[in-house]
């Protein structure tokens, strides 16, 4: 083809040498559409950026609006922290994994608590039968929370506490053992997830009420800026509302409209937003479209930093970065052909590294069957430290920044998101539309919409609607709990109820109450309750008599 006859346009290329393709080779049936429904081209040129300007809309790592990264060096300085969600039947067990995983060169910790901790019943309590220590650790006092991380000192490992309802009192107990060990608080690095209008959305595991549940939050806010400094006081999550079937853009757009409400909350309790801006940080999930994922996380960095300037006058750089962790999608893992869960982690990980996550966690591929084996657990990590050792990805700072398509997709949903984050405001504010089942039905829709296209075959999921074999056998070597750990727990309760005293445990239940009747900061009095083994289901049973209980928002 000479000069004179090469395309001068995009469409000019469509028309002459695209279609004319097109008949000899048929494009494929299966849906060439982002998550989020929009028609994917088959080519993106410049033409396709709209007024598209370098500098302001990429700019350099480390200044705003973050497109690039947070940090100058990102990747080329310090490789993100690698931490594996780990935690199931008692402290001890759990302990042992934990040591395990650091032996093996995870660099920070993440623990994963079970239902009843996570929903304030001590593992004794009637409502907690069947489920203690199945989907995390059992945590009831704060002899369970120094047995979890006992040989480990709090100083040197960053911990991630995915808790939401009893956040606080996780936290409290967290800082309880700190103190025991002599470590100075100043610090004690980690984050506690601490997200409960997600819970409301897509999660369920919510106690109280919404007023009192952002009284909770902003208390641990405000008690962490002074005494706590190093800590992320909350872990704003899009992963659960994307696991629950959201779109990509319905999990930034959520997301950040939870976040606002948050902001909005601490600055209402008196807060300015430089105090506490700088500790927050979030929490996202990787999917296995990789492209698709990393304008994700370049599309959130650059419309957060945008929010927390314009909407919020915040003025110290920290406040406006998006400082986020990812785990990898739990929902796209199967049960069928197990083994291909491994190839999906590690795509899925890599977009995250891609997209320039500060921490990361890997699922193992045997989680659609049990919990984690060791050895799965083992293969997880492994597949982290080869994406940082061997790949390459890590050795340039948004090695995909500038790519046509890229670029397209992270200005095609930071404008979606935004229009979500409108239409929430206009509403008057995420709690107001998740009381009126706003997000919940948006979620449940897209997730109808991905199902039906899996159902009919439109969408592929490799060993469950196409590529199946007749001669599967599941694994034998699964991990279960086993009912002995459970009696352990149960006797170490019994225990500490017996030995610990009784009568300084009630006076301080008294004083809680009465604290969670005023305004307030329920975080010294709560420290004070752990400390002297006052158990999670007590303090919880007081602040139901005192907070009430949220009962299921109807959605129709």
């Amino acid at each position: 083809m000479s000069a004179s006859e090469r395309p001068r346009s995009k469409q000019e290329w469509l028309e002459k040498v695209y279609k004319p393709s097109v008949e000899r080779f048929p494009e494929r049936e299966d849906p060439m559409e982002t998550s989020y429904a929009r028609p994917v081209e088959p080519l993106y040129t410049p033409e396709d950026m709209d007024g598209w300007d370098y500098h302001e809309s990429l700019g350099y790592p480390g200044q705003f609006p973050f497109t690039r990264g947070i940090q100058p060096t990102m990747y080329r300085g310090r490789l993100w922290t690698m931490r594996q969600y780990a935690g199931y039947g008692d402290a001890e067990e759990t302990n042992a994994r934990f040591h395990y995983l650091l032996e093996v060169g995870q660099t920070g910790l993440s623990v994963a608590f079970d239902l009843p901790t996570q929903i304030g019943y001590d593992s004794d309590d009637p409502m907690a039968e069947g489920e203690v220590g199945k989907v995390g650790v059992a945590i009831s006092s704060l002899a369970d929370m120094e047995l979890l991380f006992r040989g480990i000192p709090l100083e040197k490992v960053t911990t991630s506490m995915t808790i939401n309802a009893t956040a606080s009192i996780l936290l409290a107990m967290y800082v309880a053992v700190a103190k025991k060990q002599g470590a100075d608080l100043r610090k004690i690095g980690g984050t506690v997830q601490n997200d409960i209008l997600k819970e409301y959305i897509a999660r369920g595991t919510y106690i109280f009420p919404p007023g009192p549940s952002l009284r909770l939050i902003t208390d641990v806010f405000a008690w962490c800026k002074d005494n706590l400094p190093s800590w992320n006081t909350i872990s704003i999550s899009g992963y659960h509302i994307r696991e629950a079937g959201s779109t990509a853009v319905q999990e930034v757009a959520f997301t950040f409209a939870n976040a606002i409400a948050y902001v909005q909350a601490a600055i209402d309790r008196g807060l300015q937003v430089d105090e506490f801006a700088p500790r927050l940080s979030f929490f996202f999930a990787a999917y296995t479209n990789v492209l698709e994922e990393v304008a994700k996380f370049r599309a959130a960095r650059r419309l957060w930093a945008r929010i927390m300037k314009e909407r919020f006058g915040a003025k110290d750089p920290r406040s406006q970065m998006l400082r986020f962790h990812t785990q990898t999608g739990g929902a796209t893992l199967t049960a069928q052909q197990p083994l291909n869960n491994v190839v999906r982690v590690t795509l899925q990980a890599l977009a995250a590294v891609l997209g320039g996550t500060q921490s990361l966690h890997t699922n193992s591929w045997d989680e659609a069957l049990a919990l984690p084996s060791e050895g799965a657990v083992q293969l997880a990590l492994r597949t982290q430290q080869i994406l940082a050792y061997e790949s390459g990805a890590a050795d340039v700072i948004d090695p995909l920044g500038g790519s046509y398509y890229v670029e397209k997709l992270t200005d095609e949903i930071e404008e979606e998101a935004i229009r979500y984050i409108n239409r929430i405001d206009d509403m008057g504010g995420a709690l107001a539309a998740i009381e009126m089942g706003f997000q919940q039905r948006e979620i449940q829709e897209a997730a109808w919409r991905y199902q039906q296209m899996v159902d009919s075959g439109r969408r592929v999921v490799v060993g469950v609607n196409r590529f199946r074999t007749d001669d599967e056998e599941p694994p034998k070597d699964i991990l279960r709990v086993r009912p002995e750990v459970v009696q352990r727990q149960l006797e170490r309760l019994r225990r500490v109820r017996d030995e610990r005293d009784n009568g300084k445990v009630q006076h301080l239940l008294g004083v809680l109450e009465e604290a969670a009747r005023s305004d307030a900061n329920l975080m010294p009095v709560i420290i004070e309750c752990v400390e002297n083994y006052v158990t999670l289901g007590e303090i919880c049973r007081v602040l139901r008599r005192a907070f009430g209980e949220q009962k299921e928002f109807m959605v129709f």
